[in-house]
């Protein structure tokens, strides 16, 4: 068989081959158009949660008006009392506050032994670092949650943490240590007259 010959008869063979190659392309694509991407699933809302125990150390400036302040402290909270320690940039005590929820009252007692006492979270934080402090929410804004006694709006991100709460006339914005951290490492709470910036160092 000459060349020319054999070329017609490798023809048809080549014509098939690629006939079928088409056809697998063709089956191939409209298996891919086929298949529906998978969406995420949407992350559960952000909502007030149960209340329970924790202890963490860190730092808090706060600022309002012209009058600012820094410390640094460690809370240790149970559902039925708190206890706040606040020291001063090199470590030293400045103050002790404790309350009891059953009791509904909170003291304070000061690095050089005075004391007080008021119903009120926000009165005694006020004295002792000259803001009030809402310690009573802060326990759920601290984990990241609402608290279930008033209204409240809350942006979360993908993972479904909040990222901005508002609730009581404050303010909070979060940030996270890493992507897969659902516990805050610092907040931002505003109102009207006060900033306060809280650095969780250590969740114990």
């Amino acid at each position: 068989m000459n060349l020319a010959a054999s070329a017609r008869a490798e023809r048809p063979r080549g014509a098939s081959l690629r006939a079928a190659g088409c056809a697998l392309a063709a089956a191939l694509v409209a298996g891919c158009a086929a298949i529906e991407p998978v969406a995420p699933a949407p992350a559960a809302p952000v909502v007030p949660v149960a209340d329970a125990a924790f202890a963490i150390d860190g730092r808090l400036s706060a600022r309002r008006g012209p009058d600012a302040v820094a410390a640094g402290f460690s809370w240790r909270h149970d559902p039925a009392r708190d206890a706040l320690v606040v020291t001063s940039p090199l470590g030293q005590t400045l103050a002790e506050l404790a309350g009891d929820t059953a009791e509904g009252r909170v003291r304070l007692v000061l690095a050089d032994g005075r004391g007080d006492a008021a119903r009120d979270w926000a009165v005694l934080t006020e004295r002792a670092l000259g803001f009030p402090l809402p310690v009573g929410a802060l326990s759920s804004w601290v984990r990241g949650t609402p608290h279930g006694a008033s209204a409240y709006t809350v942006e979360a991100d993908r993972a479904g943490r909040a990222i901005v709460l508002r609730q009581d006339g404050w303010e909070v914005v979060y940030d996270y240590a890493a992507a897969d951290d659902h516990r805050p490492s610092r907040l931002r709470l505003t109102d009207a007259e006060t900033e306060v910036r809280i650095v969780i160092e250590r969740w114990r």
